[in-house]
């Protein structure tokens, strides 16, 4: 059996962060041939399940960069790769040296994921709590409400290139942790970065899923640092058009780009839809 493993941002969403009509009507195709396929995104559950609802992803989600899995038929977690407080102390450092304020994000009783922050924020951090909001359906909190035991996923935050480059720097000195980085608003020196335990990545949760399902092999898509774990592991991975070119030298094949249904026609082609 394949399972076929999405990206969603920059992949097989369109300019508009959705999945077109084309796109979902090849989906539509695939689920009917009884061809598996699912997603690893960095979006949150809810960024995610905004998105892929009424596609047909029944099967379980890698969300947040392979950090978690999430099983939509049982509503359960069976994946959760969370920081230990060693490493917690290691990225607090980094960003206080960066003079980056951080995001952090937690996994809380009851299956709650919550973002905290502290209450003073620069303008373009504001940006990036409604970014957050948006996409988790829920207000971000200030730090002083975040519970005193509660399991900490990931970091992220916002800052100057050269800040940025530095906490990449200095995390990719420590042996369990991972970070991504890159440009976040146009126009602006403004990087975004994000950091958790780097068994938290999407080639480690595929790997796992594909243990799981019993899966034969590995078909993938992406289009930027993130998704290298995943075709790493792949039996075939395809960067759209408008991946970075360090995905474009790794991959299977170059295809259309994301935002003329790149990966819904090769799809369609791949699998004689």
């Amino acid at each position: 059996m394949d399972l076929v493993v999405f990206d969603l941002d920059g992949t097989l969403l369109n300019a508009q962060s959705q999945i077109s009509d084309y796109t979902n009507r090849v989906l539509t195709k695939m689920a009917e041939a009884g061809i598996a396929y699912t997603v690893a995104t960095g979006r949150t559950l809810h960024g995610a399940h905004a998105v892929v609802s009424g596609s047909g992803f029944h099967l379980p989600h890698i969300i947040k960069n392979g950090v978690l899995i999430w099983n939509p038929a049982s509503g359960d977690y069976s994946r959760q790769c969370l920081l230990t407080q060693e490493e917690i102390s290691k990225v607090l450092l980094a960003f206080t040296d960066a003079g980056v304020s951080p995001f952090i994000h937690t996994f809380e009783p009851n299956e709650h994921h919550g973002v905290y922050h502290a209450p003073v924020m620069k303008d373009y951090e504001h940006k990036l709590a409604a970014f957050i909001e948006r996409e988790r359906g829920s207000a971000l909190k200030p730090l002083s409400a975040m519970p005193p035991r509660a399991s900490i996923a990931n970091f992220s935050g916002l800052g100057s290139q050269e800040a940025i480059d530095a906490i990449v720097a200095q995390i990719a000195q420590e042996e369990h942790l991972i970070a991504y980085g890159g440009p976040a608003f146009e126009g602006q020196n403004l990087y975004w970065l994000d950091v958790h335990h780097c068994d938290g990545n999407k080639g480690a949760a595929v790997l796992e899923l594909k243990r799981d399902m019993g899966a034969e092999r590995i078909i993938c898509f992406g289009d930027s640092d993130n998704d290298l774990t995943m075709f790493e592991i792949a039996d075939e991975c395809y960067a759209p058009d408008n991946a970075k070119p360090e995905v474009k030298a790794v991959a299977t094949e170059v295809i259309g780009h994301h935002d003329d249904d790149g990966i819904a026609r090769f799809l369609e082609a791949r699998f004689d839809l």
